[in-house]
């Protein structure tokens, strides 16, 4: 694990040593396999702990006791493989990756398969999996994909049945907000980021479509 850094990072949200150890490979994995897979930004793996692991982890307060997650275009599996990595073990934890890019989801399966996390990875795309597959889920998340009118789209055949929606925003959450009111009727909390000090990340429930 990244030294003193590290355990800073995640003191800001406690975990288990086995999670940590779960993480600290997954970090191992990411570099590895980021050079050629461009999972995420380079300039940020300076700062993965704060910038990637402890931002995925603080959606997990937002959900307490929650075990069943999606996670829309999940990418480099942030938040995915991070909120994995904290329910391992847990009774009926699994955490649904969707993510249509191939090398990306290729590195979600073997990831997931040396982190020994509850994941199941759909290698297609997302409308090709929500809405047409079972995933009896309570969470559904999505970190840096669309704004918030388009993720709401994604996510309603989840969320009209009873999922919540958590999902990270940056500083322009407020015109998300507007822009996504015109289509959309939704209850929503709005908290600040632990690690973003512009960020804000939104719990949205009861979501129907505007008509008429």
């Amino acid at each position: 694990m990244d030294s003193a850094l590290a355990a800073a990072d995640l003191a800001r949200v406690p975990v288990s040593r086995e999670t940590a150890e779960a993480l600290a490979l997954y970090v191992a994995l990411l570099r590895r396999w980021n050079p050629t897979k461009n999972l995420v930004s380079a300039a940020t793996l300076e700062a993965v702990w704060s910038r990637h692991v402890a931002d995925s982890l603080q959606l997990l307060r937002l959900a307490p006791g929650a075990r069943r997650w999606a996670d829309l275009g999940s990418g480099g599996g942030l938040p995915a493989l991070v909120i994995a990595a904290a329910l391992k073990g847990r009774d009926g934890a699994v955490v649904h990756c969707i993510e249509s890019k191939l090398g990306k989801a290729a590195f979600l399966q073997e990831a997931a398969r040396q982190m020994q996390v509850p994941v199941r990875v759909w290698a297609r795309r997302i409308e090709d999996v929500v809405g047409r597959e079972v995933l009896d889920v309570d969470v559904v998340t999505a970190r840096a994909l669309a704004p918030l009118g388009d993720l709401l789209r994604l996510a309603n055949p989840l969320l009209k049945t009873g999922a919540v929606g958590i999902f990270p925003k940056g500083q322009d959450v407020v015109s998300e907000l507007t822009e996504a009111s015109k289509c959309w009727r939704f209850m929503y909390t709005s908290t600040p980021s632990e690690t973003e000090s512009r960020g804000r990340i939104l719990v949205v429930r009861d979501v129907s479509e505007v008509t008429g």
